[in-house]
């Protein structure tokens, strides 16, 4: 069986936290961070399995960036960091 490696970055929002995935462009949440990366997995495997079932799942990950050929499947798009930025708002 292959393997998808992918990044998840959680947020809390409100007393909700929301799990996400940049390279599959795919989003879950949950009342704890716990909750909310299995509720994201759950959410990525549904989504291999029904784009399998459909047919479009090679065209899905090609477009997400993966290559496919060996067990695990990466892709070149690799997460470098985050950064809080202050940015002038003069219209309000």
């Amino acid at each position: 069986m292959k393997r998808i490696i992918a990044t998840m970055e959680i947020w809390k929002e409100g007393s909700m936290f929301t799990a996400y995935c940049h390279e599959l462009d795919i989003a879950s949440c949950g009342h704890t961070p716990d909750e909310a990366k299995r509720n994201l997995e759950e959410v990525i495997e549904i989504q291999i399995e029904e784009t399998a079932k459909l047919g479009t799942l090679k065209m899905f990950l090609a477009d997400a960036g993966y290559i496919i050929g060996d067990e695990v499947l990466r892709t070149d798009k690799k997460m470098m960091g985050f950064e809080e930025l202050s940015l002038p708002v003069g219209i309000l």
